[in-house]
């Protein structure tokens, strides 16, 4: 389904009814609106594993601008803001009212700045191996060198520096093959990577020398956020370690947000420990 939003036809598909019968009445369930990684990727990675959760909440999966099946825009609207923006009014444009919203990684990066920019307009946010800051930052990028050290030695941290240093398509070609092996335990689902429909202009654009990729940081802007927020992330998790999710913690107000750490799970949880990472996010949206 495609619904134009902001100027841009944005793809979306549901999982699972608003209202289920239950007794003599219809219940009203929770609307939970997921937002891709990437950038580049599209809401393909969390299905089917999501599904179950269709029991709880009303599943809203959403191609981003430029992203997935979605309409491509234009570069100058490839930002945080703009992608911040589109959330909001995606919602008020379908009439989703108080969604929950969940985003992985780079989603998370969205659903951030969204809640940022509209503070009340979300009820919940699940906040999955994400960072309040880009790759450019210093302490950010410390604890990634480290964590890549960790999990592949040496020769992972210098081919992640060197990516993060040049930043050119051979830097960027070596990160895949030596680092992204290292993002989780268990091996990615080969028809999974078939499925997805990728954009292979964003993450160039978003992460070159001086772009948004590198040098935002939303972490004194994170006690503005009013919702009650779930912080996930995976212990081995190289790219998005569970320090940055700490710090996003550390950086809201006391009491808004809880973190829950996955031991033994990389990037995202969900393809390490995809029964796990259900079950935090479903006691989270019925609380």
């Amino acid at each position: 389904m495609r619904v134009c939003v902001r100027g841009t036809d944005l793809f979306f598909d549901v999982e699972g009814t608003k209202l289920a019968p239950e007794g003599a009445a219809m219940r009203e369930k929770p609307t939970l609106l997921c937002l891709h990684g990437g950038p580049g990727l599209d809401h393909s990675g969390f299905r089917p594993d999501f599904a179950p959760l269709a029991d709880v909440a009303q599943l809203v999966y959403l191609d981003q601008r430029g992203h997935g099946r979605s309409g491509r825009s234009t570069l100058p609207r490839w930002s945080l803001d703009d992608w911040a923006d589109d959330v909001a009014a995606f919602c008020e444009t379908l009439g989703i009212e108080r969604p929950i919203v969940l985003g992985t990684s780079f989603g998370g990066y969205v659903a951030m700045a969204y809640a940022i920019r509209h503070p009340g307009h979300p009820a919940r946010l699940i906040l999955i191996s994400t960072s309040a800051r880009g790759t450019g930052n210093a302490e950010r990028r410390a604890n990634v060198a480290a964590a890549f050290e960790r999990r592949g030695g040496p020769l992972a941290r210098r081919v992640l520096e060197r990516a993060f240093d040049e930043r050119t398509p051979q830097a960027y070609e070596a990160y895949g093959r030596i680092c992204g092996p290292l993002y989780n335990a268990t091996a990615p689902d080969a028809d999974a990577l078939q499925r997805t429909v990728r954009n292979p202009d964003i993450l160039p654009y978003f992460e070159r020398s001086a772009g948004e990729g590198v040098t935002f940081d939303l972490s004194p802007r994170l006690s503005s956020i009013r919702a009650p927020t779930l912080v996930i992330g995976g212990e081995e998790d190289p790219i998005t370690p569970i320090a940055e999710q700490a710090h996003i913690v550390e950086h809201m107000a006391p009491g808004r947000a809880q973190l829950v750490r996955f031991e033994g799970c990389g990037h995202g949880v969900q393809r390490d420990d995809p029964v796990r990472l259900r079950a935090a996010i479903a006691a989270f949206v019925v609380q």
